[in-house]
């Protein structure tokens, strides 16, 4: 009988399911777009239950049109947008609150405050992470400073979760309260050496041990699919933070491979090995995988705005119909023209950590058109790319020979050749570019026997499309001058 796996990717704009085959060929995917919520300038919500339900809807579906008998589907894998911070009755299931999202940043006073009580250089020991609004404890805290949520938390009736956890809870029966390692790394209350909550972190932000879900392995059976979902129990076998399950999904299973995803933000990771690397330049130290509670480490680097910009001029600025417009329009430019957008709209990630910027075109003159700023928009992509490309660099003490891309974004050609070219070295598209979902489906179909080992998912893993730098190194230094410069007029703008 053929087996194969379907992966859970719950995103920040859209919940997917994929199914794989033994081959890590795609069978089937659905999606379904949900609802952002900005209550205030900064603010970014989602509705758990749009996320729960829309997922849900994906899985079904996909399911469905695949044609696939339920039987035959081996297991099932979850990988979700990290950070994202939720908080709900352990009874009931009901949130208390809308999910604070990610790139949220009403958090950032409280950020502030535990830099000013010291605290900053036990963050970056103990965490691999730096102060920042992105991550989900000063979400977190700021929750449990609602009118009695604190002390509800405290008597043990809320459960605390980043999307996986609040997926598992509602998907798994037993309703297990879980989150693995991945995303427990990304909480900025989880001691990465110990594999453990931090006293001192939760006594800072006055966060109850009971609120805190179980930190299990990213491959491993957690529990059974309730079979009211699909017909029949499945074996619900991994949970990663889509970054984590993209490294594992692009094969990067040696120290010093990086890939780079290209979503509604960009995401480059490197594999360290078994200890975790400290940065001195603006990355931060995150668990890659655990498995058979053995860690794997990698250095990030997050960049908040990817495709999110192109969104931007979609939804927002009315400039294009469709993303997929943007590589001809690119294209229908010599050179940008001497315009560059910082898409700065939730802050700046690394290597720069500036929770006050804020987008930002500079350059504009009469002549300037829709195609500027359209091309501007993708340049910026891979631009925020190569500084965290440079940043390991210079914490490695080498440039890197590959990138490996996947992500929505990477279709786009001309956005590919462009990194290439800022980078000044190759980039490889695999075949399958929603690597985030085949990670998640690889880590849990070889926690149930799909995939033997890694060496057999290496197997498995194809190249689509290999490019080389085509820009000469004087006008790869000039482009990168004017993308700085750019960069320095957004920062700390709303520090006044």
């Amino acid at each position: 009988m053929a087996q194969y796996v379907i992966a859970l990717d719950q995103g920040t704009t859209s919940s997917r399911a994929v199914l794989f085959d033994e081959q890590a060929r795609i069978v089937a995917m659905k999606s379904y777009e949900f609802e952002q919520i900005y209550p205030q300038p900064g603010w970014v919500e989602h509705d758990p239950m749009a996320i729960l339900n829309t997922q849900i809807d994906a899985l079904r579906e996909a399911v469905r049109i695949s044609g696939v008998p339920v039987e035959e589907i081996a297991a099932v894998g979850i990988t979700n947008q990290r950070e994202t911070t939720l908080l709900w009755d352990r009874k009931t299931g009901r949130p208390v609150y809308n999910a604070i999202v990610w790139q949220c940043r009403r958090t950032a006073p409280i950020v502030r405050r535990l830099c000013e009580e010291g605290l900053e250089a036990h963050i970056r020991e103990t965490t691999g992470l730096v102060p920042d609004a992105y991550f989900s404890g000063s979400k977190l805290s700021w929750l449990l400073e609602r009118p009695g949520l604190r002390e509800r938390a405290e008597r043990g009736e809320l459960c605390f979760g980043t999307v996986d956890s609040f997926l598992a809870w509602n998907l798994i029966s037993g309703r297990p309260h879980v989150t693995d390692a991945t995303n427990a790394s990304r909480t900025m209350l989880f001691d990465i050496r110990k594999n453990d909550w931090d006293d001192t972190l939760l006594r800072a932000l006055n966060i109850p041990r009971a609120v805190l879900p179980q930190v299990v392995d990213t491959s491993g059976v957690i529990g059974m699919l309730d079979p009211a979902i699909l017909g029949r129990s499945i074996p619900v076998a991994a949970l990663a933070g889509d970054q984590h399950s993209a490294l594992f999904g692009q094969g990067c299973f040696e120290p010093g491979m990086m890939k780079n995803t290209y979503g509604t933000g960009c995401f480059l990771l490197m594999n360290t090995g078994e200890q975790p690397a400290v940065s001195q330049n603006g990355l931060v130290s995150t668990i890659g995988w655990r498995i058979g509670g053995k860690c794997t480490y990698a250095l990030e680097g997050s960049v908040f705005v990817g495709g999110a910009a192109v969104q931007w001029l979609r939804d927002e600025m009315k400039l294009i119909e469709r993303a997929s417009e943007t590589e001809t329009i690119a294209r229908s430019l010599e050179d940008n023209g001497g315009v560059y957008m910082v898409p700065a709209f939730t802050g700046l990630g690394a290597p720069y950590w500036d929770m006050y910027s804020r987008g930002t075109i500079v350059g504009l003159t009469r002549g300037t058109g829709r195609a500027h700023i359209v091309r501007a928009a993708l340049e910026a992509i891979a631009y925020q790319s190569a500084d965290l490309v440079q940043a390991m660099a210079d914490d490695c003490g080498r440039k890197p020979a590959e990138l490996r891309v996947d992500g929505g974004a990477s279709a786009n050609q001309f956005l590919m050749q462009f990194q290439a070219d800022v980078l000044g070295c190759r980039v490889i598209r695999p075949a399958v570019i929603e690597t985030t979902a085949l990670g998640a489906a690889l880590l849990a179909g070889l926690a149930v026997g799909v995939w033997k080992d890694m060496d057999e998912i290496c197997r498995v893993w194809r190249m689509d499309l290999s490019l080389t730098p085509q820009m000469d190194e004087r006008s790869r230094e000039a482009a990168l001058h004017g993308w700085h410069r750019a960069v320095e007029r957004s920062r700390r703008w709303a520090d006044e």
